[in-house]
């Protein structure tokens, strides 16, 4: 535990936030704990995170991460039962294997006096059925969905796999814990609707769709020559660089075939053009392992276009994905056939201040937020038939990219100002302020 800022002359009121992962952890759901911790302050809230040690995490750790916590966040640590010996009996996930600890971990923080509230968020998810026992103990909740716990994804899985099996524990454990919510939180308007329609009894009024966003004093740390352990991803010189950095999700699939068969196009209009352009995807496994299986390159390969095509499934550090999208000639975003898909990778994609070209399903929040943003190119379809309609554009708009690197505008700043950390950290303020003064109205 790091030293816990000093208290003003006004009383403090503290928030806790459960999120098993906290840097060094790599994993993408880090983000969201991590910009509330540091900017949560200015909201009025003074947060206190527990996490699971990461001595107990099984993933790569990405020390230049953990750096960009300031040092006076409060940080609690759990321990955990060891990740070899529990996966012979089938569990792996690190909020179940801390279970009893963090359980008693967050008992003896209620029972501080500074502590007003307590949000949880994930995945993973099975934290969140702490709430109900929270909730009876005086302490609002404020449940935070990243991504959907139940989804039509899970429920298409085998039912005895690992994924099908989840998907079922999802659906018993999800209205428990929500019963217990005071206010619940995802990424999108799409997801909050589908959690009200599952549970009619779910209250509109007690529901927002804030989105992960980005911090931009990120960019600073990275100029100031923060990633002092982050290696660098090497570019090959002399060719135009379109980087795309992020998980490529298994609905991803359609919307790649259509970018590698409008490269396809474009190398059959203009071979010597597309003879200089080379697709670089890092992290697409979501995986942080180096052997991490290729996801992009066998759709590469099965379009023809494998040449031109560079990927390291494996997840790289923080600050050296960032480095790569400040040297790209062009930023890839590519979405999910989702309607409800959110990115919360766009949001540095937006501050790195280099061209894009996006393609997401036209109900994505994501496809909204980069249009109104300008300084790319923005593709969007409303059905999947819709996709092959889209070649011919795309392929205009990666000659372009290719061709005109700096005849792209930046991206207008006031078109993401409210997805900044320091805003979100604003609205869950808010919430906090609004769930915390019903609780004592309640008592």
């Amino acid at each position: 535990m790091v030293t816990p800022p000093p208290e003003s002359g006004e009383a403090r009121r503290s928030v806790v936030i459960v999120s098993p992962y906290f840097p060094p952890s790599t994993l993408a759901g880090v983000h969201r704990a991590r910009h509330l911790a540091k900017h949560l302050p200015g909201a009025g809230w003074n947060p206190i995170v527990l996490c699971v040690d990461e001595a107990f995490h099984a993933e790569r750790l990405d020390p230049d991460l953990a750096r960009l916590v300031p040092d006076c966040v409060e940080v609690v640590r759990t321990g955990a039962a060891p990740a070899a010996l529990m996966r012979r009996f089938g569990v792996g996930d690190v909020s179940l294997r801390a279970w009893p600890n963090l359980r008693e971990a967050l008992r003896r923080l209620a029972a501080r006096a500074d502590v007003k509230a307590v949000m949880i968020t994930g995945s993973p998810y099975y934290p969140m059925v702490f709430a109900p026992a929270l909730r009876r103990l005086g302490l609002p909740v404020v449940l935070d969905f990243q991504d959907p716990w139940v989804s039509a994804w899970g429920a298409a899985q085998p039912a005895l796999g690992k994924a099908g099996l989840a998907h079922r524990l999802g659906t018993w454990l999800e209205p428990h814990a929500l019963r217990g919510a005071s206010f619940v939180t995802s990424v999108s308007e799409t997801q909050n609707r589908q959690l009200a329609d599952r549970y009619a009894w779910l209250d509109p009024a007690r529901m927002a769709a804030i989105p992960i966003g980005g911090d931009p004093d990120d960019f600073t740390a990275l100029a100031q020559g923060l990633a002092a352990a982050s290696p660098r991803i090497e570019l090959e010189p002399g060719l135009a660089h379109f980087c795309y950095v992020g998980a490529c999700l298994p609905r991803a699939a359609p919307l790649m075939r259509t970018l590698f068969r409008a490269f396809a196009r474009l190398r059959a209009e203009q071979p010597a053009l597309a003879a200089g352009i080379r697709f670089t995807f890092v992290g697409t496994s979501n995986q942080p392992s180096a052997e991490a299986r290729p996801v992009v390159l066998p759709l590469a390969a099965e379009e023809g276009v494998a040449e031109a095509v560079r990927e390291q499934p494996g997840r790289a550090p923080y600050l050296s994905a960032l480095d790569l999208l400040t040297r790209a000639d062009a930023v890839l975003l590519i979405g999910s056939d989702e309607p409800h898909y959110t990115a919360s990778k766009i949001y540095p994609a937006l501050m790195c201040g280099r061209p894009r070209l996006s393609l997401f399903h036209a109900a994505s929040s994501a496809h909204g937020i980069l249009a109104a943003a300008g300084g790319g190119c923005a593709f969007a379809f409303d059905d999947a038939a819709q996709l092959a309609d889209l070649e011919a554009p795309i392929a205009a708009a990666l000659a372009r990219l290719a061709s005109q690197p700096g005849g792209f505008a930046p991206p207008d700043p006031a078109s993401f100002a409210d997805y900044l950390a320091p805003a979100i950290a604003r609205r869950f303020g808010a919430i906090f302020d609004h769930v915390s003064a019903a609780g004592e109205q309640g008592r």
